[in-house]
């Protein structure tokens, strides 16, 4: 597999997530009452904060500072939901934009780890971390409970996107399809999550006397 291509393939995706997760973050101010400026932040830090701890954590140039269109679309973003009537949001709107967003950076993200030469689990994990950071921001400057300690599925939908996509992309599958597969199987994942209250089993083990 020829990383360069595959991520220069990809690439795609950056944008595309850091986008939904924006909308996410928005969605979040405009919930709670906050102003204009307070949309812009909740935008720029839900839409950049995983993808920006994820390089650095592989030594790259953080993503949106060398890019402009990046603040500039989380910016615009939180604009448009700002003037948006509060009637085109329904409530769940949050956890589905978060959903798509999850998928889709989870690829992305170990897409570009393995295109800087990070091993495949590692660079899976780097997939995770950037789909799932910027959430975890979002709901602690919002004083919210973090998505990533409420009982349905989460990271496990982003672990399974990525992992899915290195896996399928380590057997030579054309980087495309793989992200694809991979992305609507985590997709489906947390979906299924927010419909049906999936979890994982809780640790019992506190509350047991031994």
């Amino acid at each position: 597999m020829n990383a360069a291509i595959l991520y220069s393939a990809l690439s795609w995706l950056d944008l595309f997530g850091i986008g939904v997760f924006a909308i996410s973050g928005a969605l979040v101010a405009a919930r709670n009452g906050q102003t204009l400026v307070t949309f812009a932040f909740f935008a720029l830090v839900t839409g950049v904060g995983g993808g920006t701890v994820r390089d650095l954590l592989i030594g790259a140039p953080v993503f949106w500072v060398q890019d402009s269109r990046v603040p500039i679309l989380c910016l615009a973003i939180a604009l448009l939901i700002w003037i948006t009537p509060v009637k085109f949001w329904r409530p769940a709107a949050v956890d589905w934009f978060d959903a798509i967003g999850l998928a889709a950076y989870s690829v992305f993200g170990a897409a570009k780890a393995m295109q800087l030469g990070i091993d495949p689990v590692p660079a899976a994990i780097m997939g995770v971390i950037t789909a799932s950071v910027g959430g975890v921001i979002r709901d602690l400057i919002s004083g919210e409970p973090s998505i990533i300690v409420r009982p349905e599925l989460y990271v496990t939908a982003g672990a399974l996107s990525a992992f899915t996509f290195v896996l399928l992309a380590q057997t030579g599958m054309p980087g495309i399809l793989a992200a694809l597969i991979a992305f609507v199987a985590g997709f489906i994942l947390r979906a299924l999550a927010i419909i049906k209250g999936l979890s994982l089993p809780a640790y019992r083990g506190a509350g047991s006397g031994e």
